[in-house]
């Protein structure tokens, strides 16, 4: 199963305010609606296939609409009063829906629009040590439009999808990004538990819209349900689709 919730928060509460301001806030939020587990190391999110995005409320001038993606219902009960907006009856809020019925009809050749909030990286210093083992190395964004679309364009080869092209240039995607502000916050303990600090988090975000077409049904349908890039705790990584407007 795959669901898909919808929360219109409402802007003018503070705990709303603090998790806009600090993504490990909304990211705790967000896991409140999802059972605790400590059955193996498998964090949560993992476990229950958690992925969402915040983005500007299209019918609720001000407001913020927050869309999770999950593997079982969610329980949003657990919300602070006055986190959600009060819409009079008129719209359900929170509303939740199953969604893998539909991702089951695409097929090969299928043409989408999408959206994806995502942090475009890659990985450096992760050349073998002395004892040659290879490092991970470290994330370092993309920051030049171009490097952030063939970012995009590899992630479609590996996952089922490739973007359409501008009509008469074949070369430029039919994609627009617009680079957002520095998504932040903090994590407690981490790396700097030894001090007694906390770890300071920053992530790029980029906001792509555009179309794509499936090119493999299994990986496509893969990459809906486990994500795009990193920073899938925070807020990225959440591919929504629709069929494209006649």
């Amino acid at each position: 199963m795959i669901c898909l919730s919808r929360l219109i928060l409402d802007p003018r509460s503070r705990d709303v305010a603090r998790d806009v301001a600090d993504c490990h806030a909304l990211h705790r939020t967000v896991m409140s609606g999802f059972p605790l587990t400590t059955a193996d190391a498998q964090p949560a999110r993992e476990r229950f296939g958690v992925l969402f995005r915040l983005e500007a409320a299209l019918r609720d001038p001000g407001a913020l609409a927050l869309l999770v993606q999950s593997d079982v219902w969610p329980d949003w009960s657990r919300l602070r009063p006055g986190y959600l907006l009060e819409t009079g009856g008129e719209k359900e809020n929170p509303a939740c829906k199953r969604i893998d019925d539909r991702y089951r009809t695409l097929g090969v050749g299928t043409v989408l629009r999408f959206r994806l909030r995502a942090n475009p990286t890659r990985k450096v210093d992760t050349r073998s040590g002395p004892d040659g083992a290879r490092r991970n190395g470290r994330r370092v964004d993309w920051r030049g439009e171009e490097e952030r679309l063939a970012w995009l364009q590899r992630k479609g080869e590996q996952g089922g999808f490739r973007l359409l092209t501008v009509s008469g240039t074949s070369a430029v995607p039919s994609v627009v990004t617009w680079p957002g502000e520095m998504v932040a916050g903090s994590r407690p303990g981490g790396r700097l538990v030894a001090t007694g600090g906390d770890t300071r988090l920053t992530f790029a975000s980029v906001l792509f819209d555009g179309t794509l077409v499936v090119a493999d049904r299994d990986r496509f349908q893969e990459t809906l349900a486990l994500g795009v890039g990193p920073g899938k705790a925070y807020g990225f990584g959440l591919l929504s689709i629709a069929r494209p407007l006649d």
